[in-house]
C-alpha cells in the first residue's frame, strides 16, 4: 500500500516539473474527445433519423443539446474548479463523459439520445475550462506556455475537423451509435492516467462560492445561445421562441455582471475586461470562431450538395484545413515570440480573409487544387489567430484566476460558433432565396418553388418529386442560386475577418516573457526566507533568450504549501 502511495507521489511530483509535457498530452487527449463529439454526429443525422424517427423538433434537440448545455455551464464549472480543484472537476467530467457516451450509443428513443447528449454537454463543460486552466498552472513560463497552447489549439482543430471523417467512416461501416463508442476506450485509459498524473491546483478560495451567480450565468448563456441558434435555423427574430430566450438571457447576463461587481469575492473578476488586451483577445476568439464554424457548415453543404461528394469524401476534403491548423499550432510559439501578439493575430485575420476571397472562385464544378489552397490558407490563418488570442487572454490574468478566464474564453468560443451559424447562415439564406423567385415563370409550380427556396437540400427533394425537365430545371436553378449565395456569404465573412484584423491593433506589440522572473523576485523581496520554501524547484531563465537548453532549476527546501496559495501550478497535497 505504501509502495502505491509512493509511486503516486512520484508521478504527481513529476507532473509538476519535468513531465509537464506528459500532463499536456493528457490535457490534449481530453480536448480531442470534446472537440470530436461536437462534430462527429453531423454526418450520422440521416441514419439517426431513419432509425429513431424523431420529430423535427426532436432532431433539432438531438443535434443542439450538446453545444447548448456545454456553452451554458462553462462559467459554472470553470469557477467551481478554481474553488474545489481543477483536477477534481476534470476527472468527474471524464467519468460523466464516458457514461453519457455509452448511454448515447445504446439509445433506443429520441428522448434517451437527447438526455445522453445533454449529459455529454455537462461533461464537456467540466473538461474544457479545466484543461486550459491546468495548462496555465503547469506552464508558468510564458514561452513554454505559448508552445503548449499552440499544441492545445491544434488538437482542438484536429478534433473538430476529423469528426466528420471518423463519423462518416463509422456510419458507413457500422451503425450510428458507433460514433459515441469511440469515447469509451479512450476514457477508460485517460481517467486512471489523469488521476495519477495530473496535478491538483486551485485559485483564490476566500469567501463563499456564488451559487446564485453561477446559475444566473448558466441560464443567461443558455438563453442567448438558444436564441442565436434559432435565428440560424431560419426562425425570425420576432418569433417568441427566439426573442424571449434572447431577452431573458441578455437580462440575466447583465444582472450577473452587476452582481459580480458588487461582491467582495466574485465568480468572475469583471476587472479583467478593463484590460484592453484581454477584452480584445476575447473578441478576436468570437470573430475567428464565427468565421470558422459558419464557413465549415457552408463548405460541407457545398461539397456534398453541389459537388455530390459522400460524407467520408467531404471529411477528407477538409483534412488540408486540419493539417494547416496543426502546422500553425506547432510553429505558433516561435511566430509569437518573433512578431508579437498584435501582428500574429492581425495578420492571421488578413490571411484568412485572403483565403475566403480565393474561395469565391469556386463554381459548380470540382476544383480540388483551388479548394485545397483555400483550405490550407484558411486553416493556417485562423489557427494563428486563435493561438495568439488564447495566449494573450491567459497571460493577461493571474494564475489563480485561470479557471474563470478559461471559462470566458471557452464561452466566447461557443458563442462565436453559434453566431457564425446564425449570421452567415442567415446571409446565405437571404442570398439564396431570390435566385428561385422566378422559377414559376418557367413552369415550376409556385408551391414547389417556395419550398425549394428554403435550402438546397430541400430543393433537391422537391426536384426529385417533380421529375422530368421541370425537376432538372429546378435542380440546376437551385444549384446556381446556392453558388451565388455562397460567394456573397464569403464576401461578408471576409469583411468580418478584416474587422477582426483592425481590432487586433489593441493587442500588445511584443510578447512579454518576464512575468515569471518578476513574480519570483517580488515574492522573494516580500518574504526573503519563507517565500522560497514554498517550492521544491522554480524555473529561472538562464539568459534573456528565455527557457530552452540553457534553463537551470534552483533546488529549494522541501516544505510545500498547496498550489492555490502560490498560483504556481504545483500539486495540492
Amino acid at each position: 500500500m505504501s509502495g502505491t502511495s509512493t509511486a503516486a507521489s512520484r508521478l504527481r511530483a513529476a507532473a509538476d516539473g519535468a513531465n509537464r509535457w506528459a500532463v499536456l498530452v493528457v490535457l490534449c487527449l481530453s480536448l480531442l474527445l470534446v472537440a470530436l463529439d461536437a462534430t462527429v454526429l453531423h454526418v450520422a443525422v440521416p441514419a439517426v433519423t431513419e432509425d429513431l424517427r424523431p420529430s423535427a423538433v426532436g432532431l433539432l434537440w438531438i443535434v443542439d443539446a450538446y453545444p447548448l448545455v456545454c456553452a451554458s455551464l462553462l462559467i459554472l464549472f470553470g469557477t467551481l474548479g478554481d474553488r474545489i480543484g481543477r483536477r477534481r472537476v476534470l476527472l468527474l467530467g471524464y467519468a460523466l463523459f464516458g457514461i453519457a457516451s455509452a448511454l448515447a450509443a445504446t439509445a433506443d428513443s429520441p428522448g434517451v439520445l437527447i438526455a445522453a447528449r445533454a449529459l455529454l454537454g455537462v461533461g464537456g463543460a467540466m473538461i474544457m475550462p479545466a484543461t486550459l486552466s491546468i495548462l496555465r498552472q503547469v506552464f508558468p513560463d510564458r514561452r513554454e506556455r505559448a508552445m503548449a497552447i499552440g499544441i492545445w489549439t491544434a488538437v482542438a482543430a484536429v478534433g473538430a475537423a476529423t469528426g466528420p471523417v471518423i463519423g462518416g467512416f463509422l456510419v458507413e461501416h457500422y451503425w450510428w451509435g458507433s460514433v459515441f463508442l469511440v469515447n469509451i476506450p479512450l476514457m477508460a485509459v485517460i481517467l486512471p492516467v489523469g488521476r495519477w498524473l495530473l496535478p491538483e491546483s486551485r485559485g483564490e478560495s476566500d469567501g463563499p462560492w456564488d451559487v446564485l451567480g453561477a446559475l444566473m450565468a448558466a441560464a443567461g448563456v443558455l438563453g442567448v445561445v438558444l436564441g442565436i441558434k434559432r435565428i440560424g435555423g431560419r426562425e425570425g427574430l420576432a418569433d417568441p421562441g427566439t426573442l424571449v430566450p434572447l431577452l431573458v438571457g441578455a437580462a440575466l447576463l447583465v444582472l450577473f455582471v452587476r452582481r459580480q461587481k458588487r461582491r467582495t469575492h466574485p465568480l468572475i473578476d469583471i476587472a479583467m475586461f478593463s484590460r484592453p488586451a484581454f477584452t480584445t483577445a476575447v473578441g478576436c476568439i468570437v470573430l475567428a470562431m464565427l468565421a470558422l464554424v459558419g464557413l465549415e457548415l457552408i463548405a460541407v453543404q457545398y461539397l456534398q450538395l453541389v459537388l455530390d461528394l459522400s460524407p467520408l469524401e467531404t471529411g477528407l476534403r477538409l483534412l488540408p484545413l486540419t493539417f494547416a491548423a496543426m502546422a500553425a499550432g506547432a510553429t505558433g510559439s516561435y511566430t509569437l515570440s518573433r512578431v508579437g501578439p498584435r501582428r500574429m493575430v492581425g495578420w492571421g485575420f488578413v490571411l484568412t480573409a485572403a483565403s475566403v476571397l480565393l474561395l469565391t472562385l469556386m463554381g459548380q464544378h470540382d476544383r480540388p487544387v483551388l479548394l485545397t489552397a483555400g483550405f490550407v490558407l484558411l486553416g493556417f490563418g485562423l489557427q494563428s489567430t486563435l493561438f495568439g488570442a488564447y495566449e494573450s487572454m491567459l497571460s493577461e490574468v493571474p494564475a489563480e484566476r485561470a479557471g474563470g478566464a478559461a471559462a470566458i474564453g471557452e464561452t466566447s468560443y461557443q458563442l462565436g460558433a453559434g453566431m457564425g451559424i446564425a449570421l452567415l447562415g442567415s446571409v446565405m439564406n437571404a442570398a439564396y432565396a431570390p435566385g428561385l423567385s422566378r422559377v414559376h415563370e418557367e413552369g415550376v409550380p409556385a408551391a414547389a418553388g417556395s419550398a425549394a427556396s428554403h435550402s438546397l437540400g430541400e430543393a433537391y427533394q422537391v426536384a426529385g418529386r417533380l421529375g422530368g425537365p421541370l425537376g432538372d430545371l429546378l435542380r440546376n436553378t437551385a444549384r446556381h442560386a446556392f453558388v451565388d449565395g455562397l460567394h456573397i456569404t464569403l464576401l461578408v465573412s471576409a469583411g468580418l475577418l478584416l474587422l477582426g484584423a483592425l481590432a487586433a491593433l489593441r493587442l500588445p506589440r511584443v510578447m512579454d516573457c518576464a512575468e515569471v522572473k518578476n513574480a519570483c523576485e517580488d515574492r522573494t523581496a516580500a518574504v526573503p526566507e519563507q517565500a522560497t520554501a514554498r517550492h521544491e524547484a522554480l524555473p529561472v531563465p538562464a539568459a534573456a533568450d528565455g527557457p530552452g537548453p540553457g534553463t537551470r532549476r534552483v533546488a529549494l527546501p522541501s516544505r510545500r504549501e498547496p498550489a492555490e496559495a502560490t498560483g504556481s501550478g504545483r500539486a495540492a497535497r
